[in-house]
C-alpha cells in the first residue's frame, strides 16, 4: 500500500478585536487537510479575545482558510513476473514470480518448455541371449540359402569354414585358416530398389567371439549395391583394436549414430570372383562406417548410415543386400550371434 500523506498543519484562529474601537481579531486559517490516505489536518486554535474598552464594534474577522490537502502516498510498484524456467533433460517447469513488495501481486512465470530426450545408443537387442540348440551347419566355400525368414551366405577364397543357421534369427560361424572368410545373415533385395525406397532398415545383434581373426576382421553389417557397384561395411567390432582401417582409404568425416561416433571411409578395390555386380566387374568402390569404440550388442540403424554416406557424397546404387557379418583374414576361431536380425519397414 502507499504511504500516508503528512498531516496538514492547522492555522491558528485569528485574535478577536478589542471591544470598542478595536477591530475584531482575524480568524485563524483552517488546518490543512491530510491526504486521501493520510490523517486529517488539525484545526486552528481559538484566538484569544482582544482586550479594550467598549466602543465601536470591530469588523468581523475573516474566516481562516482551510489547510492544504496532504499529498497522497505513492502506489507500491507491482512485482515483476518470474523468469521462464530453464528446460532440462525432461524440462523443469518455470518457477513462479515472487509477490511484489507493497504493490500488486507479481504474475507467475510461464511454464518452462520440456527438454527433448537425449539420443542414446539403442540396446533393443537381448544382450544376455544365448545361442539356440540344434541348427543346421553349412560347410562350403561359397553357398547361400534361407533361414528364419532371412538369407544367409558363406564365402571364402580358402577352405575350412562353416555357418550354422537356426529357426530364429541367429547364427554361428567357424573358420580355420580359411583365407578371406565371410559368413552373414540378413536381407536380400536383388538390386530392385534404392535404399530410400526400402523404408527404415535396422539390425539387432549380439555376439560373442573366440579365437582370432587373422590379419583383419570386421563384425557388423555388410552388403552391396549395383549401378554404381559398391561393397559396404558398418563395423561395430573386430578381433583387432577399434577403430580398424582397411588401408588406402579416403576419410570422408564422421557421424554420430546409435550412441557412438563412426569414421566414414571410401576405398577403391579390385578382384575377381568376389563382386556381386557381375563377373565383368573387376574394380569397384568400398564404403565404410567404422565405430571408434567396439561394442558387441545393440541396434545398428542401417538407414542412418546410408543417409550419412549420401550427405558425404558417397552414392549407393540399387540395393542388393544388407546382412549381419563376420569377415576374417585367416586365423582360427568362431563367433556366436544369438541375436542376428535385419528388418526393413
Amino acid at each position: 500500500m502507499g504511504m500516508a500523506g503528512t498531516t496538514g498543519t492547522g492555522s491558528t484562529t485569528g485574535v478577536s478585536g478589542t471591544t470598542g474601537a478595536g477591530s475584531t481579531g482575524v480568524a485563524g486559517t483552517t488546518g490543512a487537510g491530510g491526504s486521501s490516505t493520510g490523517a486529517a489536518g488539525r484545526g486552528g486554535t481559538t484566538g484569544s479575545a482582544g482586550a479594550g474598552a467598549t466602543g465601536v464594534a470591530g469588523t468581523t474577522g475573516t474566516a481562516g482558510r482551510g489547510g492544504t490537502t496532504g499529498t497522497a502516498g505513492t502506489t507500491g510498484t507491482a512485482g515483476r513476473g518470474g523468469t521462464t524456467g530453464t528446460a532440462g533433460t525432461t524440462g523443469a517447469a518455470g518457477r513462479g514470480g515472487a509477490t511484489g513488495t507493497a504493490g500488486t501481486t507479481g504474475r507467475g512465470g510461464t511454464t518452462g518448455t520440456a527438454g527433448t530426450t537425449g539420443t542414446g545408443g539403442s540396446t533393443m537387442a537381448d544382450c544376455s541371449a544365448t545361442l539356440p540348440s540344434g541348427g543346421t551347419a553349412h560347410n562350403s566355400s561359397n553357398a547361400s540359402g534361407t533361414a528364419a525368414g532371412m538369407n544367409w551366405t558363406i564365402w571364402s577364397n580358402g577352405s575350412g569354414g562353416s555357418i550354422t543357421t537356426f529357426d530364429v534369427p541367429a547364427f554361428k560361424a567357424t573358420w580355420a585358416n580359411s583365407g578371406d572368410f565371410l559368413a552373414r545373415l540378413g536381407l536380400q533385395w536383388n538390386s530392385t530398389k534404392t535404399y530410400d525406397q526400402l523404408g527404415t532398415v535396422t539390425a539387432q545383434f549380439s555376439e560373442k567371439k573366440t579365437g582370432d581373426g587373422g590379419g583383419y576382421s570386421y563384425i557388423g553389417i555388410y552388403g552391396w549395391s549395383q549401378n554404381p557397384c559398391v561393397e559396404f561395411y558398418i563395423v561395430d567390432d573386430s578381433y583387432k583394436t577399434m577403430p580398424v582401417n582397411p588401408g588406402s582409404t579416403v576419410n570422408k568425416g564422421t557421424v554420430d549414430i546409435d550412441g557412438g561416433t563412426y569414421i566414414l571411409y571410401t576405398r577403391n578395390t579390385t578382384g575377381t570372383g568376389g563382386s556381386k555386380c557381375g563377373s565383368s566387374v573387376t574394380s569397384w568402390v568400398q564404403f565404410y562406417s567404422v565405430r571408434r569404440t567396439a561394442r558387441t550388442c545393440g541396434q545398428i540403424s542401417i538407414s542412418q548410415h546410408f543417409a550419412a554416406w549420401a550427405a558425404a557424397g558417397m552414392t549407393l546404387g540399387k540395393m542388393d543386400q544388407a546382412q549381419i557379418l563376420i569377415e576374417v583374414g585367416g586365423g582360427t576361431g568362431s563367433i556366436d550371434f544369438p541375436v542376428a536380425s535385419v528388418t526393413a519397414q
